[in-house]
């Protein structure tokens, strides 16, 4: 078709037909576009569902990191206390065993600490016989109580031990029975350590001493003024000074 033909035809009404049909095209781009753009919608709500769903298990992951952190520290914890019972039990089967052993070497040891005990308070001079004896007879009759400690009854051995160290520097007088010849008299006695015993009477006739080598009473009045003097030291009514009493020889000790 030439020139002026088209442009007849375009007079002729027949152009319009191209015009009509950039509406439609326009109207699909349109719709294609919507539909880019919700599908871009749905991507977008899809992503940050799974970044919602990732910071979660992130979060959930990291909880458990640090319960299993927890858990493994409670074990450790758990193991260290575990060990350390065991080695006190174990310490304490160790003490029982030495308890047991230290039983059998310390019960022969006290009984014969308390068989020498007797001994020396029936060989010693004769004061305050029946409080002394029955301290002793006490002591043998705890030996035999089981509900009496190992270390209780070595308190109170080394305890009666003491008492009777401590006659030895002290000064006493008191009354008590005089046994000897004929009826026991109720007399005065005065003790001077361990070195000497003496007596008088309530009425002050008779003076006399106790003799060790002799095992015997001896009537000696020449020992009455230091008998009174003796007394007064030991009621603290005077002031310690030299004493005139008899005092046994020394002897050469027995093998």
């Amino acid at each position: 078709m030439s020139r002026w033909g088209f442009v007849l035809a375009c007079a002729l009404g027949l152009a319009p037909l191209a015009a009509d049909a950039e509406p439609a095209e326009l109207e699909r781009a349109l719709n294609e576009q919507l539909e880019v753009d919700a599908e871009a919608r749905a991507s977008q709500q899809r992503v940050e569902s799974l970044d919602d769903a990732t910071q979660k298990l992130l979060s959930e992951y990291r909880r458990a990191l640090a319960d299993a952190e927890s858990y493994a520290t409670y074990a450790r914890q758990l193991e260290a206390q575990v060990q350390s019972q065991n080695d006190e039990k174990a310490a304490i089967e160790q003490q029982l065993l030495e308890i047991e052993t230290t039983s059998r070497e310390v019960m022969p040891l006290m009984q014969k600490m308390l068989d020498t005990l007797e001994q020396f308070v029936a060989l010693d001079i004769p004061f305050l016989p029946d409080e002394r004896t029955k301290r002793v007879a006490t002591l043998k009759e705890m030996m035999a109580r089981a509900d009496v400690t190992i270390s209780e009854k070595y308190r109170r051995i080394l305890e009666a031990y003491q008492v009777e160290m401590d006659y030895g520097r002290t000064i006493e007088a008191y009354e008590g029975e005089l046994a000897g010849e004929g009826d026991p008299r109720t007399v005065q006695f005065l003790r001077v350590g361990r070195v000497t015993l003496l007596y008088q009477t309530l009425d002050g006739r008779e003076t006399g001493y106790w003799d060790a080598g002799e095992k015997r009473w001896v009537v000696a009045p020449e020992y009455a003024a230091g008998f009174e003097e003796g007394v007064a030291v030991a009621k603290k009514a005077r002031a310690p000074e030299m004493l005139i009493v008899p005092v046994p020889a020394p002897r050469e000790a027995q093998s």
